[in-house]
């Protein structure tokens, strides 16, 4: 059985890993490591998915409190499918106007930002067939439509949820099955994991105030 989190008795009862820095990486802080993790995609593709997660189980919870404002966001490719998925598609980041308002999806074309219901997209089509997603052709028809399925409204909220042992600041979508799970990695940064159903394997992205 899943608890109310999703989890199954094992899952719950797994502790997260300790995360011991790569050589070069001793000594930094939260900061220094996920730059130097994200400085070392740029040159790879990609970083070991398990490198991302040792460290979002080290860094310390967010309260939902410190996540509110304006956030620009960017992918940590981990070798994930939706690896650059979104920025393909013009995305901006994330905003968070107070726990019952949070808009998941902004996007920015030449007119400026603007909000997306995530319900309106095709994301199982995009999980079951990340690569067609990709596509330069697909991609260009994608992002030129995306103001088809703007909205004003928010469709999610903060919620403070347990997610790899820890209980921390997290965006529950509002009708689908996904958990935005953050950890705090700075007063202005956060390292965020999205849990998907379906999808083995967290997305991992990162968050940094705007304003």
């Amino acid at each position: 059985m899943r608890s109310e989190h999703g989890e199954t008795p094992a899952e719950q009862r797994k502790q997260p890993q300790q995360f011991e820095p790569p050589e070069g990486l001793q000594g930094l802080q939260g900061l220094e490591q996920l730059e130097h993790l994200e400085a070392r995609a740029a040159r790879q593709g990609h970083i070991p998915r398990a490198e991302a997660m040792a460290l979002f189980d080290a860094l310390p919870p967010v309260t939902v409190a410190e996540m509110l404002g304006p956030w620009k966001g960017s992918g940590l490719s981990t070798g994930h499918d939706w690896d650059g998925l979104l920025e393909t598609f013009g995305w901006h980041g994330k905003l968070f106007v107070d726990p019952e308002s949070a808009h998941p999806l902004v996007f920015e074309d030449s007119k400026g930002l603007f909000s997306v219901d995530p319900a309106l997209l095709p994301l199982g089509a995009v999980t079951r067939f990340p690569q067609a997603a990709h596509v330069p052709l697909l991609g260009r028809v994608g992002r030129g439509s995306l103001r088809l399925f703007r909205t004003s409204k928010p469709r999610a909220r903060l919620r403070m949820v347990e997610y790899r042992g820890v209980t921390t600041g997290t965006m529950c979508y509002d009708a689908l099955p996904i958990n935005d799970h953050f950890r705090k990695v700075g007063d202005n940064t956060l390292l965020g994991a999205m849990d998907m159903r379906g999808v083995s394997a967290p997305f991992m992205f990162v968050l940094r105030r705007e304003g």
